[in-house]
């Protein structure tokens, strides 16, 4: 009898926990795929993922970054997307895009997969945390194969304004590094608890995905890497229960975690252009970073941490709308939690701090996209430090309820926000280089036959081909040796087309130019050729304002 009452108490517990866990990912995913056209396209997302896989399913020849590619079945397979960029989204989008056509809601579609499959994963990995925490410590709690506190992250992330926008345009952040990295944190953490070879190898394969994902993805896995060994060798050092880790398994891990980087490895084989990129740019980053500034570098990723806690910096959606009380919840449940469980919160936090000090440096720029990864592990270590509260706080139900309450009004917040987004997007159409005015670019040019214009500015080349699903082939010309002045050639190269009247040239509107002097080496050519510039048409966004030019350069 008594067992009979166990079993149907921990049935009841499974599955109200179960229930908890389909609304929120059903919460996630109505948020996530409504109007999922908008905003506009945004160049990387069709680079890096949506251009190539069109060329593969369409048998066009493949415009592989860097000009590298692996032979195979004669086809040319694409090894990166950028120098620090895998090819993976591009791997991912195939079947995806065979099934459903060449279109921007069916690319988006496998970035709405990837953070669903994030959430459960962040689950997977905060669970397992709560749960080889509360075996060494039999005083919190029994564990359960879903914990509260691997749910509470769920639910502070599933309605979050830069979670939802964020994921909708997945490609655009590389957040492939999310379900892989979050993978990686559990089965390292569950080799940990339970001594299991397999998870190690799990987790060192996820990790080597990680990494070839987005090489950003080092600012987790370095340092979870360092605490891991080290905890285990700490344990081993203490004469505490540890896992055997036998030379064999030590191989077969290492390898694990190096065979999902033989493309990129192949790739600097073939061009040295991660090398290139990193020895070149550790200083000062393509975009004038300077990485030796690590007080400025400091203030401007704090204030952008609070600012992906609360949504307010998705300006290109037509609005900006926040969760005003994330950070201060944010900053009393670390307190809280630290204070009453800091053997259940220190690690992660210590972890995510770590990972927050990695992102002072740069390659590239400052970008708040690049805590496209950080956001949904800080969100973890808030929901073991809530869950850490719940479980000290006096007796039981005052901490259940406490809990619930910051989860609802932090839930409330969000989905405020994020609905606004949404209202907001519904009017705008998406702002500067996502707005869906390049879907007027793009059917434009495919319908008075100008398959092949000349970008005198970044962001047409990709979206256009994409957009027009290959029978438009911008020509790029504005070069990319740096963004605030043309190289000593651009002025040769304009002039082998000038001379042609049929051409059109594709121009940014001065506010929204990305590479500048192009505009204006543009128009002294053509006037020192005798010929008189023609602004044709212009594409504006939905609000009216210019935002891309279609010119010419006819005789006067």
């Amino acid at each position: 009898m008594s067992l009979a009452k166990f079993s149907l108490r921990q049935f009841v517990k499974a599955d109200w926990r179960l229930g908890w866990l389909v609304a929120t990912l059903l919460l996630y995913s109505a948020l996530a795929g409504y109007q999922l056209g908008l905003p506009g396209l945004h160049y990387d997302e069709a680079r890096e993922a949506g251009l190539n896989a069109m060329e593969l399913l369409t048998g066009a020849p493949l415009s592989a970054f860097g000009g590298s590619a692996l032979a195979l079945g004669g086809r040319s397979l694409p090894l990166m997307v950028q120098n620090y960029i895998g090819a993976l989204n591009v791997y991912l989008a195939l079947p995806l895009l065979w099934l459903t056509g060449i279109g921007v809601p069916n690319l988006r579609a496998l970035a709405i997969v990837t953070g669903l499959v994030a959430l459960l994963l962040l689950e997977r990995a905060v669970s397992e945390w709560w749960r080889w925490h509360t075996e060494a410590h039999p005083n919190w709690s029994r564990h359960t194969p879903l914990s509260t506190a691997g749910l509470i992250a769920l639910t502070l992330l599933a309605a979050s304004p830069t979670f939802v926008f964020w994921s909708r345009q997945g490609i655009f952040v590389t957040n492939l590094t999310q379900p892989f990295t979050f993978w990686s944190l559990w089965q390292g953490v569950r080799w940990l608890r339970t001594g299991n070879g397999r998870a190690l190898w799990w987790s060192a394969l996820a990790g080597g995905c990680a990494l070839y994902a987005k090489l950003l993805a080092l600012w987790v896995i370095a340092p979870f890497t360092v605490a891991l060994l080290g905890t285990w060798a700490w344990r081993r050092h203490r004469g505490q229960p540890a896992a055997r880790l036998s030379p064999l398994l030590l191989v077969s891990v290492v390898s694990a975690f190096f065979l999902p980087l033989l493309p990129l490895l192949l790739f600097n084989l073939q061009t040295a252009g991660t090398v290139g990129v990193l020895t070149s740019n550790l200083k000062t980053s393509y975009y004038g970073v300077n990485n030796q500034a690590v007080w400025a570098n400091l203030l401007i990723r704090s204030r952008q941490l609070g600012q992906v806690l609360m949504g307010n910096h998705l300006w290109y959606l037509g609005g900006l709308y926040a969760n005003p009380l994330a950070p201060w919840l944010a900053g009393v449940l670390l307190l809280t939690g630290l204070a009453r469980g800091w053997r259940l919160v220190a690690p992660p936090l210590l972890l995510l701090l770590a990972a927050f000090v990695c992102s002072l440096v740069t390659i590239s720029d400052l970008f708040i996209t690049h805590y496209a990864l950080l956001q949904p592990l800080l969100i973890g270590v808030i929901a073991l430090a809530l869950a850490a509260m719940m479980k000290t706080l006096g007796p039981a139900k005052v901490g259940r309820l406490a809990a619930v309450a910051v989860v609802l009004l932090w839930l409330g917040f969000d989905l405020s926000a994020t609905v606004r987004y949404h209202a907001a997007l519904t009017r705008t159409g998406g702002l500067a280089d996502h707005s869906d005015a390049s879907y007027h670019l793009a059917y434009y040019l495919r319908y008075h036959g100008l398959g092949a214009p000349l970008a005198l500015d970044w962001g047409f080349d990709a979206t256009v081909r994409y957009l027009s699903v290959g029978t438009v082939t911008p020509i790029e010309l504005f070069g990319y040796d740096s963004p605030t002045a043309p190289d000593p050639e651009f002025a040769q190269r304009l002039r082998l087309f000038l001379t042609n009247p049929d051409n059109v040239y594709l121009l940014h509107t001065p506010s929204a130019t990305a590479f500048q002097g192009r505009r204006e080496r543009f128009l002294q050519e053509v006037t020192s050729l005798g010929l008189k510039a023609q602004l044709e048409t212009q594409f504006s966004q939905r609000d009216g304002t210019p935002l891309i030019e279609l010119w010419r350069a006819a005789p006067p």
